[in-house]
């Protein structure tokens, strides 16, 4: 999920810079992507800080069920990073018949 929301903001002629870079992607990710993927962008959030538990925090774990969510999450996610990455870049989608 990150380094989808991440290449979106390239794409778009973001570099996130500071030293909150994976929020800041977050948010930027919500910016570009509208309202209408708001409630996808929230989930992302909340992985986000998950993971960050997951990483820096000892005993911290998660549910298979919250890790199977956390992967249909991702999914739909770069989905609708990669819709947008298309519409902004039409020749993404070129295809050749050689």
């Amino acid at each position: 999920m990150l380094k989808a929301g991440r290449a979106l903001l390239l794409l778009s002629g973001y570099i996130p810079d500071d030293g909150g870079q994976h929020r800041t992607v977050v948010e930027m990710t919500e910016a570009i992507l509208g309202d209408k993927y708001s409630n996808l962008v929230r989930k992302f959030e909340s992985m986000r800080r998950k993971r960050n538990d997951l990483t820096y925090e000892s005993g911290v774990l998660m549910s298979i069920s919250d890790s199977q969510k956390a992967l249909s999450d991702a999914i739909s996610l770069v989905q609708s990073i990669l819709k947008e990455i298309e519409l902004q870049n039409p020749q993404l989608e070129l295809k050749l018949d050689l």
